[in-house]
């Protein structure tokens, strides 16, 4: 039996030298074809995350910042996760482990797969806790707002990848995004990384940036215009508040409003309506019909306008009102005489009230970069025709944002001087345009006063120991036969102190439901208790008496 032995020991000798003749000959022949595969395998080029500048308002409060966070990622090709193994993953990240599996499973021919992203640090740690085999972390960063609902619609948001998709983040994306940078990675097989071989490139971090926002008048304002839109059951509104000295925006505010920090959005909600969405401005552009008729040398604050017996005709066009008898210039803006504007339409030049709009900015495109801007709409055709120029008097035929039409008050504000509005922080005043004759624009801003007094149409608008200049506007919408009689938008426009404005503020209620649809009953209201408390905060000094509240 000894040659059993020997063929035994034989076979041995022959496989080992086999053996040897193979690793001499994969070193020889093929040693850098399988580094080179190894290192495939094990060494990684990895991204690393760029952090997303800050967001500031005025005064240094972060409006939107990034916090760490990582993504949860896996090569479905290579993970070998049981059942056990994705309960206790899915517990941790709270995901629907049945659809995790099914996704994990559709991607199985992949390398590389998110199994969620933007999870927060904490939760990151436990998943690292678990071990699982190929289930690794990415790095990343996650956007957190700390307003909230309150500056959603001026701040925006980002997407899953950090990169802006709506407000300021989109607009200064490029400004805010950085770049991202890049490392040599040495991974264990089950994917995570065990070592940093080498930092190719360094991130880039984003830049910060401060808005004119006051978050304080902007919390002030929202509060209001949230309680006006729910009381009066209104489908939308909007509250614009600017700086007079300098233009900037010191809060806008929309409802319906959305979480920018909740995952899933109802776009519905997220339109910037203070600056997308166009409306007749209605009676709030009396005043400038008021300048027009001033500048023309026809009429003085106190000429005498018969309105009676309360209705126009022209042509076949009923102009409705209500009979107030002889009445001045500066009455008839004071109760908001549709009848008394009408008139003064029919006396000026056939483009005087245009001419006096276009040069305030109205229809103008104010380019302030918050996305979704429209330019509102003004013009000259058909002045020829008596009807157009009246209802342009009166604020019809035209259309324009809340935004430009408090641009437009900032021009009266400033006693004729334009300024251009802007979304961010500004060191100094950016110089004015000379649009209008500044003692005719003191003078109706002066008659404006009356508007907010006990007799004027918006005594609702009145702060205690100001005096606030401002009209009203209730306009009735457009359907599908026409304007119709139950559906409106409530205006107040207006400016504080009067003697020397130091804030422009514009409110719109959207089709308020009930009895009281007015601009005085509606929209002034929400203008006069904003304004007392941005006052206060903002130190201005009171220039008027103290007065008992008006009633309504």
């Amino acid at each position: 039996m000894a040659w059993r032995h020997f063929v035994l020991v034989g076979f041995f000798l022959l496989a080992g030298a086999g053996l040897a003749v193979r690793v001499v000959y994969l070193n020889v022949t093929e040693g850098q074809f399988l580094i080179d595969q190894g290192e495939r395998r094990s060494v990684k080029a990895q991204q690393i995350a760029a952090h997303r500048g800050v967001i500031y308002d005025r005064f240094g409060e972060p409006l939107a910042v990034s916090t760490p966070a990582a993504a949860v990622y896996t090569n479905p090709r290579e993970a070998a996760l049981s059942d056990s193994d994705l309960s206790s993953l899915c517990r941790v990240i709270q995901m629907d482990c049945p659809r995790l599996k099914s996704r994990l499973a559709a991607l199985g021919n992949r390398n590389f797969a998110y199994i969620k992203r933007g999870v927060a640090w904490e939760e990151a740690r436990r998943v690292e806790a678990l071990d699982l085999p190929g289930v690794a972390l990415l790095k990343e960063y996650r956007r957190f707002y700390p307003g909230g609902e309150t500056t959603a619609h001026v701040v925006g948001i980002t997407d899953i990848d950090d990169v802006g998709i709506e407000g300021i983040e989109l607009s200064f994306n490029d400004r805010l995004q950085g770049e991202p940078g890049r490392k040599i990675v040495l991974k264990d097989r089950r994917g995570n990384v065990i070592k940093d071989l080498e930092h190719a490139s360094p991130p880039q971090f984003g830049s910060d940036l401060t808005l004119s926002l006051d978050l304080r008048l902007q919390f002030i304002a929202y509060r209001e215009l949230k309680s006006a839109v729910q009381t009066h059951r209104a489908s939308a509104g909007s509250m614009v508040m600017l700086d007079v000295e300098t233009g900037e925006i010191l809060a806008l505010v929309n409802q319906p409003s959305y979480n920018p920090n909740d995952a899933v959005q109802d776009a519905r909600t997220m339109r910037n309506r203070a600056v997308t969405d166009l409306y007749e401005p209605g009676s709030t552009v009396k005043p400038f019909t008021a300048l027009a008729a001033l500048q023309s040398g026809k009429f003085r604050r106190g000429s005498i306008i018969d309105t009676s017996p309360g209705y126009l005709w022209v042509g076949r066009k009923l102009i409705e009102g209500r009979d107030r008898g002889p009445i001045s210039l500066e009455m008839a803006l004071k109760k908001s005489s549709q009848v008394g504007i009408a008139k003064v339409a029919l006396a000026l030049d056939e483009r005087a009230v245009y001419d006096v709009l276009h040069r305030a900015g109205v229809g103008d495109f104010l380019g302030t970069g918050l996305p979704g801007e429209a330019a509102g709409r003004l013009t000259d055709a058909d002045l020829d025709k008596p009807i157009v120029r009246i209802t342009l008097a009166y604020g019809y035929g035209l259309a324009i944002t809340p935004l430009q039409l408090a641009e437009a008050y900032m021009t009266l504000a400033n006693g004729g001087l334009r300024r251009p509005v802007s979304i961010l922080r500004q060191e100094q005043p950016p110089p004015g345009e000379r649009v209008l004759d500044a003692g005719l624009v003191r003078e109706v801003v002066s008659m404006m006063e009356g508007v907010t007094e006990r007799d004027g149409t918006a005594p609702l608008a009145h702060v205690e120991g100001f005096r606030i200049a401002g009209k009203t506007g209730t306009i009735r919408k457009v359907g599908a036969g026409g304007y119709e009689d139950d559906r409106h938008a409530a205006w107040f426009a207006g400016m504080a102190p009067a003697s020397r404005p130091r804030i422009v503020a514009v409110v719109l209620i959207d089709e308020p439901k009930g009895e009281q649809d007015s601009g005085g009953e509606v929209a002034a209201p929400v203008f006069g208790r904003t304004m007392a408390r941005a006052l206060h905060l903002l130190g201005v000094p009171p220039d008027g008496v103290q007065l008992a509240r008006a009633g309504s």
